[in-house]
């Protein structure tokens, strides 16, 4: 089969998941996202926080990159657990604890951030419309990069179908041409969706007069491709589709909810703003 739409399909670029390996321990480049992924995000908001009037000094920016970390780690994965494959680590708990086997959620280590967000905010008596805002400009440089590390592992590809640069994925056990849909999403929640917070953050005045609104813009702009990418991407094998919908639709629909909020709490602060005399 994949002979007969060899012609019409673009070539997998096959790289090697794992980058160097030194005995039995091993350094892949889905870690090594995780990994580059905070560490920008810990120089990014560092070199911001040297500004007057930052919403975070340095030192707090220094404290936070444990707090991203754990919550990531331990919110990605206690999402997996519930969200997608709760029946199969209920018959065996202790393969919970197994990250190195795979399975992390994103809205379950975003969950796990905004708690993170709130009790470090609330420790250090920090603003927290701000801070969130500081993340939410950051946070699409980690989706990227996951998302590339998806790709290069060859997995959470999407459907079959005939365009003309789809990919036969080493991993697919029907050999037939898929979207590239790790792509897609590197594309639109992380290429894109870091563009335009960029560019709301440094050429206007979003995030000095209504905090919150950029955090706002990033979730529902996550959301949004999230969706909509879904609607190409193949559903997970153990979840299928309810209704027509994956898993990873109805877990984003509420984070429109979020969006609302925080946009609204933008909005009320620069409307109380202009008040004052």
């Amino acid at each position: 089969m994949q002979e007969l739409f060899a012609a019409s399909v673009l070539t997998y670029p096959q790289i090697d998941p794992i980058i160097f390996a030194i005995g039995p321990v091993a350094i892949r480049w889905y870690s090594l996202a995780y990994i580059g992924g905070i560490m920008f995000g810990w120089w990014y908001i560092r070199t911001l926080s040297r500004k007057p009037g930052a919403a975070m000094s340095e030192s707090h920016v220094d404290d936070f990159v444990t707090w991203a970390v754990l919550a990531v780690i331990i919110g990605g994965r206690i999402g997996y657990v519930l969200f997608y494959n709760l029946p199969a680590y209920m018959n065996d708990p202790l393969a919970i604890f197994r990250l190195w086997d795979g399975g992390m959620s994103f809205h379950g280590g975003f969950a796990g951030v905004v708690v993170a967000v709130i009790l470090f905010c609330r420790k250090h008596g920090l603003e927290l419309m701000r801070v969130s805002d500081l993340m939410a400009i950051v946070a699409p440089v980690g989706l990227f990069a996951g998302r590339i590390a998806n790709f290069i592992n060859g997995e959470l590809w999407g459907r079959p179908t005939d365009v003309s640069w789809a990919m036969i994925f080493p991993s697919d056990p029907l050999q037939v041409p898929r979207h590239p849909s790790q792509l897609y999403e590197a594309l639109g929640e992380g290429l894109i969706l870091f563009l335009i917070l960029q560019l709301l953050y440094h050429k206007t005045r979003v995030a000095k007069d209504m905090p919150g609104v950029l955090a706002g813009l990033f979730i529902a702009g996550y959301g949004l491709v999230r969706i909509l990418v879904e609607f190409v991407r193949e559903p997970d094998a153990q979840l299928g589709l309810t209704s027509g919908i994956s898993r990873g639709q109805m877990l984003s629909v509420p984070m429109f909810l979020l969006a609302l909020w925080l946009i609204s709490k933008g909005f009320q602060h620069k409307a109380k703003k202009a008040k004052k005399p």
